[in-house]
């Protein structure tokens, strides 16, 4: 069958994919956008929706270790390892392990803590210019502590991140108290970052889409792609109905299923799914005035005007399908630790998702060697709406032959070989 001709490919229609489709069609060219399921389907569709430079150092740190072994085998702690033999995994741990110090703790902080700002700064851009209507709000977060011992560690870190650029407040339990009374009494203090926001995160992917389309963009939704051949000048893409389409680019912003294809090009992506759980209310009547991170139980909790969600959790299990009502649950009970009304009053939705986990927690943004006609945008973590916008904008510049507006050396598809 001859290929039929294309500009641009986008293989996923995540909040990653979208975002660079919108971009490119902003840069003049023409984009066909691919997803095997629907738009936003993954993990773009049930996170917290929070916009976090605050979030600049990786999960690979001192210490990390120590902790994730107390964890990993309680079925319900904030990090869960689900036993099983998986090779890909266990050397996916040891390289996580290897980074877990000081040295490239401080390197990575400095590469994602660049992007996270300039993602910051281009997504409020977005929502004005191309009227996202997805509950935007400048509204900063709050990291909420109930013990002393915790409190006092990450305290210790705000100097570090606001060298950084990250601004950060010091909030001693008083402050906490009066800044935010969703929270119960006997918080030990509170870290505040007024630089964060927060977002509706399915309504960003509704309104990504609808620009895309208007711009006259194509999506196709419901069909998967089988193989991936490229050259360096062009890519081909054989799709599950039977079509083949070639193309002067291809962006792979596949998440969690990206080291598929990318095997497929010779490329080794060492990522991993990173199972994560969110549950949707309505809007309680004492919701936080701000996002909050309830850090003793990992919980991240954020309000809309049209919901309430509690979220987060980390769980290696593979591509397991299934909805732990212990791993729910315990994002229900962090809550009631720390909040007057951890729910809502009735459950809207329960939600898993796999977030592309890489083993040095930074993004793989840029063209493959020696197939300069794919880019791989993936491997963003639990950070992909955060770092939406920089991620299309290194992309657009990067296919256009333009200027870079981050420095993308520390997120080179081919740093890990």
């Amino acid at each position: 069958m001859e290929a039929s001709a294309k500009d641009i490919l986008v293989a996923g229609g995540g909040v990653i994919g979208l975002s660079c489709a919108l971009e490119l069609l902003e840069r003049g060219r023409e984009v066909t956008v691919i997803d095997a399921g629907r738009l936003g389907g993954g993990a773009s569709h049930g996170n917290c929706g929070t916009i976090t430079p605050s979030h600049a150092p990786p999960l690979a740190g001192p210490g990390v270790i120590g902790q994730a072994l107390r964890w990993m085998l309680r079925s319900d702690a904030p990090l869960y390892i689900r036993p099983r033999w998986d090779p890909m995994l266990w050397r996916w741990l040891l390289g996580f392990a290897a980074r877990c110090n000081r040295r490239d703790w401080l390197a990575s902080s400095q590469a994602k803590g660049a992007l996270l700002t300039a993602s910051r700064r281009a997504l409020q851009d977005w929502v004005e210019r191309f009227g996202l209507e997805c509950e935007f709000r400048p509204s900063g977060l709050i990291y909420a502590f109930r013990t002393q011992r915790m409190f006092d560690e990450h305290a210790g870190y705000a100097d570090m991140l606001r060298q950084l650029g990250v601004e950060t407040e010091v909030w001693a339990p008083e402050r906490l108290r009066a800044e935010e009374p969703a929270l119960k009494d006997g918080m030990a203090g509170g870290l505040h970052f007024p630089g964060d926001a927060c977002l509706r995160p399915d309504a960003l992917v509704r309104g990504l889409a609808q620009r895309v389309r208007e711009r006259g963009g194509e999506i196709v939704e419901g069909c998967s792609i089988d193989r991936v051949s490229a050259e360096p000048r062009r890519a081909w893409v054989a799709l599950s109905d039977g079509r083949q389409l070639d193309a002067r680019h291809l962006v792979l912003a596949t998440g969690a299923w990206s080291p598929r294809w990318s095997r497929q090009l010779g490329l080794r992506i060492p990522i991993q799914p990173g199972k994560g759980y969110s549950m949707t209310y309505e809007r309680p009547d004492q919701a936080p005035r701000r996002p909050l991170v309830l850090k003793e139980r990992s919980v991240c909790v954020t309000a809309w005007g049209s919901g309430f969600r509690l979220g987060s959790t980390m769980e290696f299990s593979g591509y397991d399908d299934r909805l732990d009502p212990v791993r729910l649950g315990a994002l229900e009970r962090g809550a009631s630790e720390y909040l007057h009304q951890p729910t809502g009053p009735s459950r809207v939705e329960q939600w898993y998702g796999w977030r592309p986990m890489c083993v040095d927690d930074l993004p793989l943004i840029g063209p493959l060697p020696g197939r300069e006609s794919v880019l791989v945008a993936t491997g963003h973590g639990m950070m992909g709406v955060s770092m939406s916008t920089a991620t299309a904008q290194l992309v657009g510049a990067m296919v256009c032959g333009d200027a870079l507006p981050v420095d993308a050396h520390a997120f080179r598809p081919e740093r890990f070989h």
